[in-house]
């Protein structure tokens, strides 16, 4: 792990932050979005045969293959995707609840604000070295609760040519409408622009890698995007009561998603530091599940964060805006109401990343990069918009008509006086 010396904060988060920069302008995937604009679905099968190594027939999973896959996956599993679901569709629920149609009134100006949903999602679930079907239980949940009326999904096949069983399962149990076999930037292409087989749709939601995530800023200008999600970032906030052991085991649960995770630990300890690193050796053993990935991910991404205090700490947390933020320290809730950017702020020993990427009922779906400045988890809130209805009356209008006139009259648009003073010529 790299050893960082804070001493401004801001300073030394940038230095993080420029490690996990999207190249706006990549080649690669400005070819793919081209190629499938152009060729479609043939593009799509090339790009799945190049990059997946699979041929695929048909792109479309069909009633056969959902009802092959309950016969794949155990009643345990299906069981835990649905308390999942329902966990998190409780809260979603409470939210929608709290949106109901706002109505404000005044001289004869009635402005109704009501809360409509988007009419056609995409949905990106990652696929690859591991599967997802909780993520796609994240993303199609709050969609539905939304009442979106087209929910699509997208994922990349298996080496077989399917999609992953517990992966259709949980489309199955979310009531999803539609299941394509295409990942990567071949399949945030299609949702954008469409194909024959795959009808485009009004926003792509859901995380990814690289790949996924460049394409996906790169049709934002064509299309709606709920943010950049992916790579996972975890940074824990440490200080001398903190135990290594349940710190190691945090960060090696978020670094197994992939070796461009990147995990951090901030303390003001000098002490926990030495802690971590003999932790962290015992633990990177041949009997760790995904030693490889994980070995990886901590050796090149990794890093601690030694600050001279707790305001140096909360400036570094706040400049680097992590996806995840654990505190582990004696005042979590007073080191929490501090943080302004971080994706989750999880307080408290009993309150792992882990956890929450799975069943406490919030999303998993993060903002990554440092767009947790200005973005939140995934909910119906990015399913949904809020429409003006507007009504004025007679005198309504005329209240209002000599300010018309003098802002219109002032930015040299003299017509849009014109036009309310029209209805007053009688």
């Amino acid at each position: 792990m790299k050893k960082i010396r804070v001493k401004n904060g801001k300073k030394e988060a940038i230095l993080i932050n420029n490690l996990r920069k999207i190249p706006q302008n990549s080649v690669i995937v400005n070819r793919v979005i081209k190629d499938v604009i152009r060729f479609g679905d043939n593009a799509i099968r090339k790009y799945t045969e190049k990059y997946d190594n699979v041929k695929i027939d048909s792109i479309v999973v069909d009633k056969a293959e959902f009802k092959k896959a309950y016969q794949d996956v155990t009643i345990t599993q299906v069981n835990s995707l649905r308390k999942t679901k329902k966990l998190l569709e409780k809260n979603e629920k409470m939210l929608m609840g709290q949106l109901s149609r706002i109505k404000a009134s005044s001289d004869g100006i009635t402005i109704e604000r009501i809360v409509k949903p988007i009419g056609s999602v995409g949905c990106y679930i990652p696929g690859g070295r591991a599967r997802y079907p909780s993520t796609l239980v994240m993303c199609t949940v709050p969609a539905k609760i939304a009442n979106v009326e087209r929910i699509v999904v997208v994922s990349p096949p298996m080496k077989n040519g399917n999609i992953d069983p517990l992966t259709l399962v949980a489309a199955d149990l979310c009531g999803v409408d539609e299941v394509y076999k295409v990942g990567g930037a071949q399949a945030v292409a299609a949702l954008a622009y469409g194909t024959r087989t795959i009808k485009k749709v009004d926003k792509i939601v859901g995380p990814g890698g690289l790949f996924v995530n460049i394409a996906k800023f790169l049709v934002s200008n064509k299309i709606a995007i709920d943010m950049i999600a992916g790579p996972t970032e975890l940074l824990i906030y440490a200080d001398s009561t903190s135990e290594p052991e349940i710190i190691v085991k945090d960060l090696i649960s978020q670094a197994e998603h992939s070796d461009d995770t990147i995990c951090g630990i901030v303390t003001n300890s000098s002490a926990l530091v030495s802690k971590v690193e003999n932790e962290i050796e015992k633990s990177l053993n041949s009997s760790l599940p995904r030693l490889d990935i994980i070995s990886s991910s901590l050796k090149n991404n990794a890093f601690i964060a030694l600050c001279k205090d707790e305001e140096n700490a909360i400036s570094f947390i706040n400049e680097l805006a992590p996806e995840h933020l654990q505190v582990l320290s004696t005042n979590p809730k007073q080191i929490a109401s501090k943080v302004k950017t971080a994706g989750v702020i999880l307080l408290g020993k009993y309150s792992p990343s882990a956890a929450s990427d799975y069943c406490l009922g919030s999303n998993h779906v993060l903002p990554t990069m440092e767009f947790g400045k200005s973005k939140s988890s995934l909910s119906v809130l990015d399913f949904m918009k809020l429409v003006n209805h507007i009504t004025v009356t007679k005198r309504g209008l005329y209240t209002v008509q000599d300010c018309v006139k003098e802002l219109a009259l002032a930015e040299g648009l003299p017509n849009h006086y014109y036009a309310v003073k029209e209805r007053f010529r009688d």
